[in-house]
């Protein structure tokens, strides 16, 4: 086997395969800025706030469940911890939202990647949103969530920044 040759092969590969998320990952993240900025996000979040009465969550909790969905885990978390900071969000709720955002995050990205591999969009997604629904739901009314809160003490530990010592 020659290894320089195999070594070329999967550099080259390895650049295709980057080259395709890049082609679909930078315009969705742009169009996804653009939403942001043009506040499109902020009226799904209050066209999805009536909703969040099924999982007995606040409609607060409507912007960050969003924003998790469609910019992903770590753009998401910083508007979850803001949420918490201003006190919009109780251990619940934030458990919640968690549990849903583990299961479904990333949803317009994600299903664009595996589309690009070949994958069936479609079934991707709505397994994914199904999974999320039902989990999360299940997880709202089970009797156990409020003995966890209790037993935890219902904490939140909200990081601080290390540099400038602020929350």
């Amino acid at each position: 086997m020659d290894w320089s040759e195999f070594a070329r092969a999967a550099a080259a590969g390895s650049l295709q395969s980057v080259w395709q998320m890049a082609l679909i990952i930078i315009p969705l993240m742009v169009i996804l800025e653009i939403a942001r900025d043009l506040k499109i996000l902020n009226r799904i979040a209050g066209w999805m706030a009536p909703g969040m009465k099924i999982f007995r969550l606040p409609k607060e909790g409507a912007f960050p469940l969003l924003i998790g969905l469609t910019f992903g885990l770590a753009y998401g978390a910083g508007v979850i911890i803001e949420s918490v900071k201003n006190g919009q969000l109780s251990w619940r709720d934030l458990f919640l939202i968690n549990v849903f955002l583990i299961l479904c995050h990333s949803v317009v990205e994600d299903t664009a990647l595996f589309i690009a591999v070949g994958a069936d969009g479609a079934v991707i997604l709505i397994s994914r949103i199904a999974l999320a629904l039902v989990v999360t739901f299940l997880l709202s009314r089970w009797s156990g969530l409020t003995r966890l809160e209790k037993l935890l003490g219902g904490k939140m530990i909200v990081p601080r920044c290390t540099h400038c010592r602020k929350g």
